[in-house]
Parts: C-alpha cells; structure tokens; sequence
C-alpha cells in the first residue's frame, strides 16, 4: 500500500512519530510539496494525506491509482470534492481535534488585548520601569474581564468551550448560532445576529465559512458595535472584510484586535491589518499544540485504518 504526505511538517516537525502510519503500508512523507511537484510525488499513491497542499480537479484525473486523500485538518477547501466523487476517490477529514487549543487560544488574544502583558515586559526589559515617575505605569487600559459581554458567533464545540473559560472569568456570555444548540449552559443567552454585535465588548468567531458568513463583519456591522469593542477570530479568515475592520482600528471604533486567521495566508504584503492599530496577528497556531497535532495525527490514522477495513469514517465525499 503507497501511503504519500504531501506537507508533513507542520503536522510533525519532529516531536510526533509517524510509526503507526507506517504500520499500514510504505510510507513517503514530504516537509513540504511545491505545486510544480504535487503530481511526480503523488503517482504512485493509493493513499494520499494532504494538509494545504490543494488538490484540484486537474491534479486528481492525473492520478489513476488514488483511491483515498486525508485531509489533515478540518477544513476540506484544499480538495476538488466533486472531482473526488466523479472518480470515486473516498475523502475524509479531521474535525473536533483542536477544541481547547483553539479556545485557549482565543482567550489568549482577549487577555492580551485586556493587559498588554507583552508590551508591558518589553517596556520593563528596556529600562522604562528604571525611570518611570511612579511605581507604576500603564502603556494602555487595564480591562477587567468581570462583567464585560463576550459574544459568540458560532456554537458548536469550540464556542461552547470558549463560553465556559469566559464564566470562569465572569463574563457575560451571549451567543449568536445558525444552529439552536441541544444544550445551553445556565448564564448564557441565545441572541440574534443584531444583537450579538450591538452589546458586545468583546466579539468572537467560531463559525464556519460559507456564502452567509463571508465578510460578515462588514462596515455596516462593525458600526452597530459599541465604540472601543474587542474583536476576535480565531475561525476563518474571509470571516472579515479585512479593509473594514482595519478601517474601524485606524479610526478608533475598535479598540483592538486578536486574530490568528487571515483570508490569505501567508499574507499578502498588501493586506490592510498589518499594518493598523492595536492588531494582533499570530500566524494560524490556535490548532498546533503538541497535545492538538497529536490528537489530529492519531484521528488521521484511525481514518485510513477504517477505509483500508472497508468502513470509512469522517467522510466528506
């Protein structure tokens, strides 16, 4: 059995073992696949397991002996699924590996956003405490999270795992879902899209992309916020319309913002929030703890094991 990785490495940059990958037949795992290579490397495959590397339609027809692609990763954008289905190719995915990575790290850009702990220790680190008049100073507010709204796009597992850290801080939780959820901690209020956008301090994206949600904060949104409002979005990065939210930072409407997806990534150098204030980006890690990486390589596994015993599973084709 001809097992390919087209992009292993962000997966696996050496601290996890492929070995029971390997139990399953030959294994070849690449770092990193360029487009120009995709097809050489790809020829021989049965089984092919792909992170970012895309899949398209006119790749897939130049590949007579696939027959199965894992997705590394929840979002299935990088494959032509309807090329898959015409050629039979079983498709599969990884969802519901990275929820308290994911959250953590949402909570991680909310906290940064209420202290400035970086900017604050690096201040210290050049002598600025040496000099200060006081025995203190702040370089921006100090916000406490008790009491402030946190609104939730979004509430599947994820937004109900970010709903619980921000009780634990006293928060106020409401929360804004396509879906009416089957269960709803005590505390948390289901609010429409409106709403979810006028109260809150601090506004968080856990939704999937689709037509809908495309570029849902928007001009017209982002004014119905309150003025010095927090955004988050740890989602997907077409989520925003990028131009607006760095308009409403430049201007001051938002008061900042944490953001671990953008809607192209690597970013383009023209991208309008890198360079606006009080925006921080961090480069699309909310999912890549250890303890997430291991649990998303494990699941992948178990996924070829099922379709090689005939019973396929988190099939998406």
């Amino acid at each position: 059995m001809n097992i390919v990785v087209l992009d292993g490495f962000t997966l696996n940059p050496g601290d996890l073992s492929w070995k029971e990958l390997e139990e399953l037949g030959e294994v070849r795992v690449y770092d990193r696949t360029p487009e120009e290579s995709v097809i050489d490397r790809s020829l021989e495959a049965k089984i092919l397991l792909t992170n970012k590397t895309a899949l398209d339609g006119r790749i897939l027809n130049r590949l007579p002996k696939l027959r199965y692609i894992g997705v590394l990763a929840t979002g299935i954008n990088v494959v032509d699924i309807e090329a898959a289905q015409k050629r039979g190719i079983t498709v599969t995915n990884v969802p519901a590996y990275g929820i308290h990575s994911v959250a953590q790290m949402c909570f991680a850009h909310i906290l940064n956003l209420s202290n400035r702990v970086g900017e604050h220790s690096e201040s210290v680190r050049n002598g600025d405490w040496d000099i200060a008049d006081d025995f203190c100073y702040c370089l921006s507010p100090q916000i406490e999270l008790t009491g402030k709204t946190l609104s939730i796009i979004g509430y599947g597992d994820i937004g109900e795992s970010v709903a619980k850290l921000a009780m634990a801080f006293g928060m106020k939780v409401i929360v804004h879902t396509r879906t009416p959820p089957s269960r709803l901690s005590a505390g948390i209020t289901l609010v429409d899209l409106d709403l979810a956008f006028k109260e809150a301090d601090f506004l968080t994206l856990h939704c999937p992309l689709t037509e809908a949600t495309e570029k849902m904060v928007n001009a017209e949104r982002l004014g119905q916020m309150k003025e010095g409002a927090f955004l988050i979005n740890t989602a997907r990065g077409p989520l925003l319309d990028e131009a607006a939210v760095a308009n409403a930072l430049n201007l001051g409407r938002l008061a900042g913002a944490g953001l671990d997806v953008l809607s192209v990534e690597p970013p383009l150098q023209s991208n309008p929030l890198r360079q606006a204030k009080n925006c921080y980006i961090t480069p699309h890690i909310a999912w890549a703890t250890r303890e997430a990486r291991a649990r998303l390589l494990a699941i992948s596994v178990t996924n070829v094991q099922a379709y090689l015993l005939g019973s396929p599973q988190n099939v998406v084709s």
